[in-house]
């Protein structure tokens, strides 16, 4: 089947290189000509596990080309762009609507009945209300009658999406006639996982559902794992024997007492979530605390930094979470920042974040929050122990409990990882945020 997918950002990437290897023909189009540019030699422009070996197989295969402007006729369009936050928390739907109108004017002199499958997140109502007019409008066709539209959120991690895209935990469509919808149904004959077929609405609500649970199950851990330690117990005990529960307590997978979280999903979700409801008159007490919460944390951590009363500092790790370069609204970018504006001499090693790779809106986050972070960050983590008087590990990475061991006594470990337990930790100055 020809597909044209737009958006070449993790989700865009990752479904453009899995519906290639499937045997689909896939056109990724993005406005960012180096991510065009590095698809089209066979290059990943995200780290991502897998993903640069996909890549690379697809394009081999002529299955797979990006381009800047080159649309050709196709059976489905799939939108992946993103939904970043305005300022005031709402969805700045300006990429998604930018599409919309493209997909309409390319289908306006077309026979065929089309279909476009969105896979950005978006709130209850988007689609009804502001895209299906927009093409419609443009098209001047029909829904359900010349042209189809289903809503497909995606649930991919990033660090695992490659694996998340072939095992994930359901999959959803919704959508406003069957025709789309078993379309879209048939990208997922080879994943072994429920297919749940529903409203657009209802899709679109479930993405929102999801995220705000995991956001709202790390704060819940965090808090769990600040009281327990004020009362001198192991946080990770209790929450292991938290999640034995498999039938009410559902998962363990975010249930780790540990730091803050960020990247482009959970924060921006809430955001838009909350946005939503104060429009609506509605109070939401409890997810309306989870950002709140989860800034507490980042300030947890500074607060054990600054109570220790030595300067010079080494950040390992900078991107949200491990196995990804991502910076955006990284909790230990905030981190860092906040470091620097009190005065401390950081340093900071990324094993994945390359400032040479970094571009687009990676680019633009970094720069507007940190522009000087070339000048601090460091080659290797043997650089990061000579010039630090505190380490604190902030991402886990393979064979780093090897090199902590080689830190003389006078140096303080802050664990916002937990790389060590409390009884490997004895070995060392240490601090754990939450245990």
């Amino acid at each position: 089947m020809r597909i044209n997918l737009y958006g070449l950002g993790y989700v865009g990437c990752v479904s453009a290189a899995c519906l290639a290897k499937e045997g689909h023909d896939v056109l990724g189009i993005d406005i960012d000509a180096i991510k065009v540019n590095l698809i089209n030699e066979g290059k990943s422009p995200v780290i991502e596990r897998d993903l640069n070996k996909l890549i690379q197989a697809a394009i081999q295969a002529k299955k797979l080309k990006a381009t800047i402007d080159e649309i050709r006729p196709a059976k489905l369009s799939i939108i992946c762009v993103g939904t970043p936050s305005n300022d005031n928390g709402s969805l700045n739907l300006l990429y998604l609507k930018n599409v919309a109108r493209q997909i309409a004017e390319n289908i306006r002199e077309s026979r065929e009945f089309h279909t476009i499958c969105v896979r950005s997140t978006v709130l209850p109502g988007t689609i009804e209300n502001e895209i299906i007019p927009i093409i419609e409008k443009v098209s001047r066709k029909k829904v359900k009658k010349d042209f189809g539209i289903c809503m497909n959120p995606e649930f991919l991690r990033e660090g695992s999406s490659v694996e998340d895209y072939y095992h994930p935990p359901f999959s959803i469509i919704g959508e406003m006639d069957k025709k789309s919808g078993n379309l879209v149904a048939s990208l997922y004959k080879h994943i072994k996982a429920p297919l749940i077929r529903t409203e657009i609405k209802i899709a679109e609500m479930v993405k929102y559902a999801c995220n705000s649970f995991h956001a709202l199950k790390i704060c819940f851990a965090n808090e769990i794992g600040n009281i327990s330690k004020k009362l001198g117990m192991d946080s990770y005990e209790v929450m292991n024997i938290f999640c034995e529960d498999k039938k009410l307590n559902i998962s363990n997978s975010y249930l780790r007492p540990g730091f803050a979280f960020g990247g482009s999903c959970l924060p921006k979700d809430l955001r838009a979530l909350l946005y939503q409801a104060k429009e609506n008159d509605l109070e939401i007490p409890v997810i309306n605390s989870i950002l709140s919460s989860n800034s507490k944390q980042i300030e947890y951590a500074f607060s054990i930094i600054k109570k220790i009363g030595k300067n010079r500092v080494g950040l390992l790790g900078l991107s949200f979470k491990p196995g990804t370069d991502d910076l955006r609204e990284s909790p230990l970018v905030e981190l860092a920042e906040k470091l620097i504006g009190k005065g401390y001499i950081l340093s900071i090693y990324d094993r994945e974040v390359s400032l040479a790779k970094i571009f687009g809106s990676n680019k633009k986050y970094i720069e507007s929050v940190i522009p000087h972070l070339s000048s601090l960050m460091k080659n290797s983590i043997d650089e990061i122990f000579k010039e630090s008087e505190i380490v604190v590990i902030a991402n886990n990475y393979p064979g780093l409990k090897r090199n902590i061991s080689k830190l003389s006594k006078d140096r303080v470990v802050i664990d916002l990882a937990r790389i060590f337990t409390p009884k490997e930790a004895k070995h060392y100055t240490y601090e754990g945020i939450s245990w």
